[in-house]
């Protein structure tokens, strides 16, 4: 088993959600989160392939464009090895846009899985 983490956008997390159920992942834990990449917290559709960072900050800060931290969704699903590629796949597909923040996809192993409610444990306690 493995645990398949995507740090997304908060507008494709409805149409990541139904993606996923429509191939049949349905059991999805979301939160929301926090957080920025290279760019620091600026967001801006035509940044500059080379740039001076600290200027970027000093004008986005006076502009209002800077912020430290940006609103992202974590979507956490725990899937067989098998349908690693597949979760994966979909994940990035709805969510790519070739712009800066369009996420993070990230898969651990998962050594043990136990529903509470029944005792179940192993794959039929992920509820795929």
């Amino acid at each position: 088993m493995k645990e398949v983490i995507a740090i997304i956008r908060p507008n494709t997390v409805s149409k990541t959600v139904k993606a996923l159920d429509v191939v049949g992942f349905p059991a999805v834990t979301m939160a929301e989160c926090f957080g920025r990449g290279k760019q620091k917290g600026y967001f801006s559709a035509n940044l500059p392939e080379i740039v001076d960072i600290q200027k970027i900050i000093e004008e986005g800060e006076k502009e209002g464009r800077f912020i430290k931290y940006i609103p992202k969704r974590l979507i956490s699903i725990v899937v067989d090895d098998a349908d690693v590629p597949l979760v994966v796949g979909i994940i990035s597909k709805v969510n790519r846009t070739g712009s800066f923040g369009d996420g993070r996809i990230f898969v651990l192993p998962v050594e043990e899985a136990i529903r509470v409610r029944t005792g179940e444990t192993g794959e039929i306690a992920i509820g795929n």
